[in-house]
């Protein structure tokens, strides 16, 4: 079996760390999967259909103040995903229209945990990792008092867990993390990364 490890470009003075982490999350991930998964014949997110949330695919729920507010996510998405593609003062421009996108998206509904999923993923790609950790568990408290704690949920809040433990030096646990995110959903976090392409 060939593992490909996808090399992503990406902004932020945590690019060399995430790829260090990438290349040993994408290989444990790989052998992880195979002893734990390569037998069983169980379908959905264990089976390695990729399965995690994308907030595109919630847009459409909700009263209006959620449906405005996922909206202004998906915004921001967008805009963290031009951000990766310019250089200077046009990704700095970028990466601040995500930004406040995300900070709309959170006054027009407080309530709404994939703005806190959102912009933790934004303040992780800039370097803000104590304030990512923080928005990452406001969003499992959200998802969880919603009913919406889902395994394809789940997969993301690990990664993104994964993520901050990394940037604040506690490469156990943010390998624990990665690891049951990579072989869960290999096809979003087989790289150790989440962009906001495979977010939105």
């Amino acid at each position: 079996m060939n593992v490909q490890i996808c090399r992503k470009d990406k902004p932020g003075p945590m690019r060399a760390s995430r790829h260090r982490v990438g290349r040993t999350v994408a290989g444990l991930s790989a052998i992880i999967g195979i002893f734990t998964y390569g037998g069983c014949s169980t379908q959905g997110i264990y089976s390695g259909e990729n399965r995690a949330i994308r907030v595109s695919g919630v847009a459409d729920r909700g009263d209006p103040a959620r449906r405005a507010s996922t909206r202004l996510v998906i915004e921001g998405l967008d805009a963290d995903t031009a951000a990766a593609l310019y250089t200077g003062k046009d990704s700095a421009m970028e990466l601040r229209r995500a930004q406040g996108s995300y900070e709309r998206a959170i006054q027009v509904d407080p309530t709404n945990p994939y703005a806190y999923l959102a912009l933790a993923r934004h303040h992780l790609d800039g370097g803000d990792a104590t304030q990512a950790a923080n928005l990452v568990e406001q969003s499992a408290a959200l998802f969880e008092a919603e009913g919406l704690r889902s395994p394809e949920v789940e997969v993301q809040l690990m990664g993104l867990r994964g993520l901050s433990f990394d940037a604040q030096g506690r490469p156990g646990e943010a390998a624990l993390q990665l690891n049951r995110a990579g072989a869960l959903a290999p096809g979003v976090w087989g790289d150790g990364y989440l962009s906001a392409e495979e977010l939105r």
